[in-house]
């Protein structure tokens, strides 16, 4: 049988990653990987396959930046060219970006089966493209890998419960495997001192293209009684101006997953927009503080382990003094999802 991945983004290539690792182990299974091209700078993108010993993509679609309606017909209009040469039986699409959409549309419109690992998610914030994606995605995929118990239950409120299974969440999959061996491959560079630094990642389109509230948000994190370390997104450097940049602040270039893992496992806290940072730093016990009004991974709340602070600095101010902390919960399966998920995949 032949499955075909479809990635584009960081979080995907990370899922993907895991997959692959469980498809390579079953000798009657071909394996394509289609990258669309939506992160397309290295440090995005290429980096990711060489250290998750991934393989390199067959096929990069080379769709770069653009707007959200065309990126997604661009990832379609090639997409569709790719899907009709490889005809797979299985199109798996991950997350909830453009590169998802696009993919699980494609597919689906030539009757192809596709599946959507990291089903079932909801902010129930349609301001955010993310959360279109993920609606549209879940109704027209043929089977939903839900991460949690909660998000399956919200795909059976909206009546696809039958074609919907929990497995388990592959990112807790990805940083059992590699969360050991961080500590011998990485150092922290030489003006930061080990737990004595919050790590902060902003890129979400809600901080990033409101200039005023970007500059307010780098205002109060260059406040905060240590400093902060970003490695900052190549969207978000383009909108922020040096003379917003305090010395509290110590921007980096983006960096790999592992070398993430690493400054996670170091930091005091985690400041970020990002829902699979909340979900890293969860697994790691890290406490985070979410830079948002709402979050899909209502999981990590518990045992104050994650606050949501949107934009209040008074708020981030208090929730970062909390230091109790209570006991965790396997809400993200067991460690094996990406081995249910190809095992349905062969024998369905």
């Amino acid at each position: 049988m032949k499955i075909l991945n479809v990635v584009g983004a960081r979080p995907q290539f990370i899922k993907a990653a895991v997959l692959s690792r469980v498809i390579r182990q079953v000798p009657e299974i071909e394996e394509v990987i289609v990258h669309t091209g939506q992160h397309y700078d290295i440090n995005m993108s290429k980096i990711f396959f060489t250290e998750l010993d991934m393989p390199e993509p067959d096929i990069n679609l080379e769709v770069g930046s653009a707007s959200h309606a065309t990126q997604t017909a661009l990832i379609m209009g090639r997409m569709e060219k790719v899907l009709l040469k490889e005809k797979p039986d299985w199109v798996v699409v991950y997350g909830d970006t453009n590169s998802t959409l696009a993919g699980a549309l494609a597919a689906t419109k030539l009757n192809l089966r596709v599946c959507h690992v990291e089903a079932g998610l909801r902010s129930f914030n349609r301001q955010m493209p993310e959360e279109i994606n993920r609606i549209a995605t879940d109704h027209i995929c043929n089977i939903l890998f839900a991460p949690t118990q909660h998000a399956l239950e919200l795909l059976r409120k909206e009546g696809l419960g039958d074609k919907s299974l929990f497995v388990g969440d592959v990112m807790y999959d990805s940083l059992l495997y590699y969360k050991e061996i961080v500590d011998g491959k990485f150092r922290l560079p030489d003006f930061i001192q080990t737990d004595k630094y919050y790590l902060a990642t902003i890129h979400r389109q809600e901080n990033t293209d409101d200039i005023t509230r970007l500059k307010n948000l780098f205002y109060e994190l260059g406040k905060l009684n240590y400093p902060v370390l970003i490695p900052l997104h190549p969207r978000t450097r383009k909108m922020i101006e040096e003379k917003y940049i305090s010395n509290s602040l110590i921007i980096i270039e983006p960096v790999g997953y592992l070398e993430m893992i690493f400054l996670i496992k170091n930091a005091i806290k985690i400041l970020t927009d990002s829902g699979g940072m909340q979900k890293e730093a969860y697994f790691l016990q890290k406490p985070c503080i979410t830079l948002r009004e709402e979050t899909e991974w209502i999981e990590t709340l518990e045992g104050n382990w994650n606050f949501l602070v949107g934009m209040k600095d008074d708020l981030l101010k208090e929730k970062l003094k909390i230091n109790s902390f209570g006991p965790q919960q396997k809400y993200f399966g067991d460690g094996n999802a990406a081995e249910k998920i190809v095992k349905y995949l062969v024998t369905n």
